[in-house]
């Protein structure tokens, strides 16, 4: 990785005109991605990494262009070179939404978060297969990483066949509430490691590469019910419900009422909460990242009172959330 850092900085040379800088590592993800802030001329830069073989850019400048277009605060891109996997973008900043929620903050900061994800949400004037659809084989392939990692992997799990099936049932039941829901724009990582606190147009959204169409509880769970920082349940309901009231309001959902919604809302926190425990999992073991596994007892919290409330949930409460 140090050959790519030089290379990196090769490629900055060329295109800032400047032989000297400032650079020092910004962040890295869960992905092979890096990225770096780049001082020159009293300005900060992010430089992306994205080694090719691994990563395609392509999805991040298409995405981030139309999110930019719907007046939402993405990174503006200023450098490509897709043959090597580098970008030049601006600067968000250094304050995550998760270093700076707090309950003072919550309500401010995640008031213009919805307000973002309605503007996402809201948006219908896009070219048809402008974004992959968030289908029923997706869907069932990330819920298939809690079995694979979590519980085969970590846990060193042997399932018998009725284990198999209690999950097969499980997944099923999971995938056909994802998908009887409206379809609007999913971000698919929006939670607070991924929203930038900002002075302007707040928040700063990043990390959208894999946005696809699909449900419209996704993003709203992912923020809510955040892997990485919780809140009262009675909290998460209020905000949950006022954005339902929103949705109705703007003929985004049509003949669904209070109940369902909720419903949907849990059962897709379910789904993404498992395609998280197994992701998190993957990164220790796979990939050498073990950072995300003190976030797997949250996760998985989230699960086990969830599925505690559908009875149909039962018996995979009983056999995985003991």
């Amino acid at each position: 990785m140090d050959d790519r850092l030089e290379l990196l900085k090769s490629w900055l040379r060329s295109v800032t005109g400047l032989a000297t800088f400032d650079i020092a590592p910004a962040s890295s993800d869960a992905s092979f991605r890096r990225y770096y802030r780049v001082s020159y001329n009293d300005e900060n830069r992010i430089v992306m990494d994205a080694p090719p073989d691994k990563e395609d850019c392509r999805p991040y400048i298409k995405i981030a262009r139309a999110f930019a277009s719907l007046g939402l605060n993405v990174p503006k891109i200023y450098q490509t070179d897709l043959e090597h996997g580098f970008l030049l973008l601006s600067d968000l900043g250094v304050c995550s939404y998760l270093e700076m929620l707090n309950n003072s903050s919550a309500d401010n900061l995640y008031g213009e978060a919805l307000d973002a994800l309605f503007v996402l949400q809201s948006f219908k004037q896009y070219e048809k297969d402008y974004l992959p659809s968030y289908s029923r084989g997706l869907l069932i392939s990330e819920m298939a990483l809690f079995h694979e990692w979590y519980l085969s992997k970590q846990l060193g799990l042997i399932l018998s066949d009725e284990q198999h099936k209690v999950l097969e049932v499980t997944y099923g039941i999971l995938l056909t509430s994802a998908m009887e829901q409206p379809a609007v724009w999913v971000h698919r990582d929006y939670h607070s490691r991924n929203l930038m606190v900002v002075e302007e147009n707040n928040p700063g959204i990043l990390d959208f590469q894999d946005a696809v169409v699909g449900p419209v509880t996704y993003d709203l769970v992912s923020l809510l019910r955040d892997c990485y920082i919780r809140w009262p349940q009675e909290k998460v309901q209020s905000w949950a419900e006022e954005y339902y009231l929103r949705l109705v309001e703007n003929g985004i959902i049509n003949h669904v009422d209070i109940l369902q919604f909720m419903r949907w809302f849990d059962l897709m926190g379910i789904q993404r909460h498992l395609k998280a425990i197994g992701i998190f999992t993957r990164l220790n073991i796979r990939d050498g990242k073990p950072g995300y596994l003190h976030d797997i007892p949250r996760t998985l919290s989230y699960v086990k009172e969830v599925s505690e409330n559908y009875p149909e949930l039962s018996e995979f409460n009983r056999l995985y959330m003991m």
